[in-house]
């Protein structure tokens, strides 16, 4: 069904004038971001959300864009599947759920708490080994318990320690060094710098680091709707979608395989990212902090979500519009496709998608990574 889509129109444009030129060394051009989301009020547009997308076909070919899609942009925790697939090709062997957690933003609930301190527990580590940064849980209600009962900000409820525990994992598992695993210099930094590199089809071009602490790769969101797809599309030996009866084919079959069969592990009960793969069974998701949101199909079609201002509430609206311009059957995403706006406790308006899609220009044989 498909969700309400509210016309673009001239007025959503931005003007030249908010695009500035490079006017020295150390400023930069702004990306050509488009209106993605819009909220309205009894009629009147009150927020407007701006932002880039990308759908590739399985080959590469761009099946359609808006804004910006090769401007350079940090995919922050969505990269966090590609970097899981760098881990099993080193020799990390986990059982799904710990693998799923490996590749998790989780909420800092028991069994995600619990799952970091096993990874490192079979590898004869503990969390002093992490290099992470400490945080409080991410996810409202786990940061509430936690701190109800006398708990603090530590690196295992930090959202990002599933993937830490299997880094210090797989040093171990090596002989590397496990103090300084985080340094791009490392041998495991050198491997997940390799992985992203083939996976997206496109070196970096720059490099920083992420909040948890991690080397982070500037990438474009072809490159990554590219991976994605790699990802999402990695059969099993029967060449079934996987339900735990055989194992998988290859590392990228095996993190895709432990996302989609433990989607509560990947983020959280009451989290978009775990609803949104319970409900499509099959789809591969991931999130990222500023507004990212990475979708693969087992057919291998894919799409990645920037949202300009780092709204997160946007994401949704974005991705279900994107999925129905796939032909996907969204009717199980109706009730998360729009956002209810209140006035009084009363709905007044919408939080919903613009209607943004736009063939690639030209034949339908440009690749990805060709696209303006």
């Amino acid at each position: 069904m498909p969700s309400p889509a509210m016309p673009a129109s001239p007025s959503f444009t931005a003007p030249a004038a908010a695009v500035p030129a490079k006017s020295s060394a150390s400023a930069a051009v702004l990306p050509r971001h488009e209106p993605l989301v819009v909220q309205t009020r009894d009629g009147l547009v009150e927020s407007i959300h701006y932002g880039s997308l990308i759908a590739t076909a399985p080959d590469g070919r761009v099946l359609f864009s808006a804004g910006d899609p090769q401007a350079s942009f940090y995919p922050r925790s969505s990269l966090k599947p590609l970097q899981a697939v760098a881990l099993v090709r080193a020799g990390l062997d986990l059982p799904a759920d710990l693998l799923a957690l490996t590749a998790a933003s989780h909420s800092g609930a028991a069994a995600h708490r619990d799952g970091a301190a096993r990874i490192l527990e079979l590898h004869g580590l503990t969390a002093a080994a992490l290099e992470n940064t400490t945080d409080l849980p991410y996810g409202a209600s786990e940061r509430e318990d936690w701190l109800r009962d006398g708990g603090r900000a530590t690196q295992i409820t930090q959202n990002c320690s599933g993937k830490h525990a299997a880094m210090a994992a797989t040093c171990v598992i090596n002989g590397w060094p496990v103090q300084g695993y985080l340094d791009p210099g490392h041998p495991l930094q050198q491997l997940v710098a390799k992985t992203v590199a083939e996976l997206t089809g496109e070196e970096p071009s720059g490099l920083s680091t992420d909040g948890c602490g991690t080397p982070l790769f500037a990438l474009t969101l072809a490159g990554m709707a590219r991976a994605f797809g790699r990802l999402a599309s990695a059969g099993l030996p029967n060449g079934t979608s996987g339900d735990g009866a055989s194992a998988p084919a290859s590392p990228e079959a095996a993190v895709a395989h432990a996302m989609r069969n433990h989607p509560e592990m990947v983020a959280g009960e009451g989290r978009d990212v775990t609803e949104l793969m319970r409900l499509m069974p099959g789809l591969l998701a991931k999130d990222g902090f500023e507004g990212i949101q990475a979708v693969g199909l087992p057919d291998g079609r894919a799409f990645v979500i920037k949202i300009s201002d780092g709204g997160d509430r946007a994401r949704l609206p974005v991705t279900v519009r994107a999925l129905e311009a796939l032909d996907v059957d969204t009717a199980p995403l109706a009730r998360i496709a729009t956002g209810a706006v209140l006035g009084g406790g009363r709905p007044v308006g919408l939080l919903q998608a613009v209607d943004f899609l736009s063939p690639f220009p030209g034949n339908d044989s440009v690749p990805a990574n060709d696209a303006n």
